[in-house]
């Protein structure tokens, strides 16, 4: 078959893949579709929390009629146990014949072994349907396996001159209503949100997706903190039991402030010292042996230059407001160190969406 004949049917799975993104870690939104006879006869996507995998939601939809089928599948079907069966096994025992693949899974346990596993029980197969936009939908989770990281988005919302708020401090609210549910619907894709604490300090954010029925899950909250400086009274705090909350700390934080937070039900990560605080790389490290894979990072000025600076943002996502402020407002990145023009990070656009006179432009970082 015309391997542009399998694009509508990838089409398809890349779309149910999309509807989960920010739910399924530490395993990757997948996206399955079964067509037999022109007609599509079963699908499914990972469930929240990465379980069932999508194969085998696909398959109990189409029931006996996945014999003869051709299943398409956004990411290389597994062949290990796990807490599920292989979806190798799942695929061959329904009696699929085709099975057309975005993207192979590089994690060690697959890694070409799964189509393997297909091509020995005598199904066909075919790689590589859209897989560009499979590997931008999936990058978090191939960051997390190949870098051992999770994939940063760095959200900035800022007026024309890249200011943040007025040197009083004033910054509610730079952009529009209909920006700022743009910025939920982001955090709703994401793993987790993180923001620094000095941005928790003068905000008091929730850090939650307020956008009724967008996610099943809740978003893991993440607060750069490296000595614990977080009010008991801050909203996070206050919340804990309802959504994951993650510190990251130094690990000279005074034990008895760690003991607190610990027994109000935080989790914390203990990092050695950076440039300016808690070393973020290996804190992202650690966020991604912790199973994140997608990681929105809210602010502020001073965590946004840190990550430049070490070069862990991977996209970015600017909402513009058409104002301008003033070299006396605040900065969306403090300074962080570029002399030269051939050193600032750059970032190649992918998207524009204009939001009534706001404007959101996605950028993905140029290696």
């Amino acid at each position: 078959m015309n391997l542009a004949d399998d694009a509508p049917g990838m089409r398809a799975a890349l779309a149910l893949a999309r509807r989960s993104l920010g739910e399924t870690w530490p395993n990757p939104a997948v996206g399955c579709i079964i067509v037999r006879d022109g007609r599509v006869i079963g699908r499914g996507a990972t469930a929240p929390g990465g379980r069932p995998h999508a194969e085998p939601q696909a398959l109990a939809m189409a029931g006996t009629a996945a014999r003869g089928a051709t299943a398409y599948v956004t990411l290389e079907p597994c062949c290990h146990w796990g807490e599920t069966p292989p979806c190798t096994a799942a695929l061959i025992e329904a009696g699929i014949t085709r099975v057309v693949v975005a993207l192979r899974d590089p994690d060690p346990r697959v890694d070409g072994g799964g189509l393997a596993a297909l091509r020995a029980a005598g199904i066909a197969v075919s790689e590589g349907v859209l897989a560009d936009e499979a590997a931008e939908l999936t990058g978090g989770f191939l960051s997390r396996v190949l870098t051992g990281r999770p994939l940063v988005t760095l959200k900035l919302a800022s007026t024309l001159d890249g200011r943040i708020a007025t040197r009083s401090g004033e910054s509610k609210w730079i952009t529009n209503e209909l920006a700022r549910r743009a910025s939920h619907a982001l955090r709703g894709g994401h793993d987790a949100v993180m923001v620094g604490v000095g941005t928790l300090l003068a905000d008091d954010p929730r850090l939650t997706c307020r956008l009724p029925g967008f996610r099943a899950r809740p978003l893991v909250r993440i607060i750069a903190d490296s000595h614990l400086r977080t009010r008991l009274t801050a909203s996070v705090v206050a919340s804990i039991a309802e959504a994951p909350t993650w510190f990251l700390i130094d690990a000279r934080t005074d034990p008895a402030r760690k003991r607190v937070f610990i027994d109000l039900g935080a989790r914390l990560f203990e990092l050695p010292s950076g440039v300016a605080g808690i070393d973020l790389a290996a804190g992202l490290q650690a966020l991604g042996a912790a199973g994140l894979t997608r990681v929105l990072v809210e602010g502020g000025a001073q965590l946004a230059a840190a990550l430049l600076r070490a070069d862990l943002v991977d996209h970015l996502a600017w909402f513009h407001a058409p104002t301008v402020m003033g070299a006396d407002g605040w900065p969306a990145a403090q300074a962080f160190g570029v002399s030269e023009l051939a050193r600032t990070p750059r970032f190649a656009r992918q998207w524009i969406t204009a939001l009534g006179e706001d404007v959101l432009t996605e950028f993905k970082r140029i290696r």
